[in-house]
């Protein structure tokens, strides 16, 4: 995901995200365990995009509580 394709989601958005991608995630990370994946790239992908996630909620939370 891109970062401008995350700026426009929700906080809901987001959270849903972050909940679906930390599970694919551990799939991933379990089936590679088991046997090797085709492209292992994967799951250093999924890890950077539920840091974007997590970023973006972040910044959102951080710039709600600065504005009150």
């Amino acid at each position: 995901m891109k970062t401008k394709e995350i700026k426009e989601l929700t906080d809901k958005e987001l959270l849903e995200w972050i909940d679906n991608e930390t599970v694919h995630y551990t799939k991933l990370r379990l089936n590679h365990a088991i046997s090797p994946l085709d492209n292992p790239n994967q799951i250093k992908e999924t890890r950077r995009n539920i840091a974007r996630l997590k970023t973006e909620l972040r910044q959102r939370q951080f710039a709600e509580k600065t504005s009150k």
